[in-house]
């Protein structure tokens, strides 16, 4: 086990309480390591979680005897397995998020920042019971080509290349699902059409990027 992986993983979690993305022992961090995963334990708290109880998992097997990591390691393998960029993913249960999954919608552009997650949405997977393989293969189905999926009447899961980019990708997310909801709450909210979100992914390519003289 790298210790600078879990102390980071151990960070990771306890940031996401700081910025009540979770609470109690909802959620779960993970990284990849080559042909194994690191994933938070079973029942991990902010308060609670230290790096030597981290857990490694084998991408495409099973937890070794003896050890208990978070019962969503089959979904967080799923996203290993099927989104090759992904070397961090954040599982949360973040309020905005998880009340636009519990009405089994996508998030739409309604906004430019949502085109940043890959599409022109960002998908709901369909429900399957949490901790199952049902929810791994469900997750397997939609995340592909997108940078998070939320789960249907469950929260929302995201990956990164590191875990700095995760954690901003899961704050991002959730930002966006409260403005969306907000948005909901006022009105009905304007989609961007086909010709802005063809506009904005060409400004995307040079976003951030430095103007020459």
């Amino acid at each position: 086990m790298s210790n600078e992986h879990a102390e980071t993983l151990a960070w990771l979690y306890g940031e996401l309480a700081r910025l009540n993305l979770n609470y109690g022992s909802t959620g779960n961090v993970s990284c990849r390591q080559g042909d194994h995963l690191l994933i938070s334990p079973t029942g991990a708290t902010a308060a609670s979680l230290r790096p030597e109880q981290m857990v490694r998992v084998k991408l495409g097997g099973k937890p070794e005897t003896g050890t208990s990591p978070s019962s969503e390691w089959a979904m967080h393998a799923a996203v290993y397995e099927s989104c090759p960029d992904a070397e961090w993913v954040v599982h949360t249960h973040a309020d905005a998020c998880t009340a636009l999954a519990c009405l089994g919608e996508p998030l739409p552009a309604f906004h430019y920042i949502v085109l940043g997650f890959g599409g022109h949405e960002v998908p709901c997977a369909p429900y399957a019971t949490f901790g199952t393989p049902a929810l791994a293969d469900s997750v397997r189905r939609t995340l592909p080509g997108y940078k998070a999926c939320l789960l249907e009447n469950h929260g929302m899961i995201c990956h990164g290349r590191d875990a700095a980019g995760a954690l901003a990708a899961a704050v991002r997310l959730e930002t966006l699902a409260r403005q969306y909801m907000l948005a909901r709450a006022a009105g009905r909210p304007r989609l961007l059409t086909e010709p802005e979100i063809a506009d904005a992914r060409l400004r995307y390519r040079s976003y951030g990027q430095p103007v020459s003289a």
